[in-house]
């Protein structure tokens, strides 16, 4: 049918209104024979969508190992630097180790970041690949990537703390003996240096266990670096306190 509507002079790289493009959904389906005959008849794999996605991008997501293999050549660095995101990201977040292995035997960066555009899209403002595979609970693509040399700490919610949260205790595993920060803290929603890991696992003493076995500072615990701010409260409360003694001792005078 594809090959019908081609002769007929159709325009092979058309958009939808959501700026998908003809091959992009051929990636989708992952057709091989069809994504050559749209490439032999001009079709540009370089055409991203309003969400910044290339036909590699959605090759990766949905696991189309042949789509993506011929996909990976013809698509040019400068799009994907001006889309944001590396395939990486996307063959993590689908979860699927054989594409994942074949970008990252084809030279594509395991520490690629998202763009702060794409990455203010998501709540947790995650940046690594690593990180889709840990937030996914995906034990066999996090290890992929950690043996590839994923950096376990370049998120602002550290990967370790989002395995620690969700109680997968293999991903903790992994992320600990890829030199995972266990004394790590999410700034965001504490000020303190009192580790974030900690409050996430109060009920889960074989998680607490897990990290105590492997380097974590229970001493953090007892540390407040908001002393001297109450120092100065108590002192200044006290002085008001003798003040008003003082006040009340003159009135009876």
């Amino acid at each position: 049918m594809t090959i019908q509507f081609v002769h007929l002079g159709a325009d092979v790289n058309c958009q939808a209104p959501n700026g998908d493009s003809v091959l992009y959904d051929a990636a989708g389906s992952g057709n091989p024979d069809c994504i050559d005959i749209l490439l032999q008849h001009g079709a540009n794999p370089n055409i991203h969508n309003l969400s910044s996605q290339l036909p590699i991008h959605r090759a990766a997501y949905e696991g189309h190992y042949l789509a993506l293999s011929i996909l990976i050549p013809i698509t040019t660095r400068r799009a994907l630097r001006l889309s944001g995101q590396s395939p990486v990201h996307s063959a993590a977040d689908g979860g699927h180790a054989h594409c994942l292995e074949l970008l990252l035997q084809k030279g594509f960066d395991v520490n690629a970041l998202l763009a702060p555009h794409i990455s203010e899209n998501y709540g947790d403002m995650r940046r690594t690949p690593l990180y889709f595979a840990v937030s996914n609970g995906d034990a066999t693509c996090t290890d992929m990537l950690l043996k590839s040399g994923a950096q376990p700490d370049l998120d602002p919610l550290h990967c370790l703390l989002v395995a620690v949260r969700s109680g997968h205790y293999e991903t903790v595993k992994l992320l600990l003996a890829a030199g995972a920060d266990v004394n790590c803290y999410f700034t965001v929603v504490n000020d303190t240096l009192f580790p974030t890991a900690l409050q996430y696992c109060l009920k889960d003493e074989v998680m607490m266990r897990l990290l105590l076995n492997n380097g974590y500072d229970a001493e953090k615990c007892f540390c407040c670096d908001h002393d001297d701010i109450w120092e100065d409260l108590s002192e200044s409360g006290c002085s008001q306190h003798q003040e008003e003694k003082v006040a009340v001792s003159v009135s009876y005078l």
